[in-house]
């Protein structure tokens, strides 16, 4: 069973975001072709890559046609992009990440890229490989599409909330998880392998006092670095996870252990 991906082509949305960039680097580390696209698309031209919307069917679509052009297959997909809303204004962001102030349009951008998106993607990339009988997806869930949100780790040492974590991202993670048991089903006989990879959460400049309590909740004593879920996607897209689908590998420190 082995962890290189020999020359497969692997394509990654959200692969300019902090995840997105890991994940290429491990996957071509593995020997994976890979192809990164984003909605900047001169960025993923330089990378290799090609710019998509992965909310707009069309250019979902122009993307697969771009790959099959230059590579003539698709072999894994993993589906990284996603919107993880941070406070927009400091003044504001506690009462509305509120539940009871929630903005619909707030909520419906999420649905559409964290859902909509993963489900334009695998439909259009996904058929490919269904079509060629062979195939990895791979779609990037969260802890927090497993349980809520404790909204005290982002509280000050005052005892002020900044912001609430909001509704919409566990709703949407919790969904992708639904939609990656359903596509495992669905195409299990075309040999095509779906499966989910829930991370916790990354370091990444957040303020120290969200570090410490994210820390003292963790069994390991640590938020993630971005390298800690090389390991996991390359498993998931090589042939080393060949009996694996319908499944969702949790890599999160122990987050949800207790």
């Amino acid at each position: 069973m082995s962890f290189d991906l020999g020359g497969k082509v692997c394509v990654v949305t959200g692969a300019l975001g902090l995840l997105g960039r890991e994940f290429c680097r491990a996957l071509a580390e593995a020997g994976g072709r890979v192809v990164p696209t984003d909605l900047d698309h001169t960025a993923c031209a330089d990378r290799g890559g090609h710019g998509a919307d992965i909310t707009k069917p069309e250019s979902v679509t122009a993307l697969r046609d771009a790959v099959i052009a230059r590579h003539g297959r698709i072999d894994v997909l993993v589906n990284c992009a996603a919107i993880d809303e941070k406070p927009e204004s400091p003044a504001t962001a506690a009462r509305d990440s509120m539940m009871e102030n929630y903005a619909l349009e707030r909520f419906r951008r999420s649905l559409e890229t964290n859902v909509l998106g993963t489900f334009l993607c695998s439909q259009i990339l996904g058929s490919e490989m269904a079509a060629r009988r062979s195939g990895s997806i791979v779609n990037i869930a969260s802890t927090y599409g497993l349980v809520a949100p404790d909204q005290s780790i982002y509280r000050r040492p005052d005892g002020t909330q900044p912001f609430y974590k909001s509704p919409a991202y566990p709703t949407t993670k919790a969904a992708v998880l639904g939609f990656t048991r359903y596509l495992a089903a669905y195409w299990g006989a075309a040999g095509v392998r779906v499966n989910a990879l829930s991370p916790g959460g990354v370091e990444n400049g957040q303020d120290p006092s969200f570090v410490e309590n994210y820390r003292a909740r963790t069994p390991l004593g640590r938020m993630a670095q971005p390298t800690d879920y090389a390991g996991a996607i390359v498993f998931l897209a090589a042939d080393a996870s060949r009996y694996m689908t319908g499944a969702n590998l949790v890599v999160d420190g122990g987050w949800t252990a207790w």
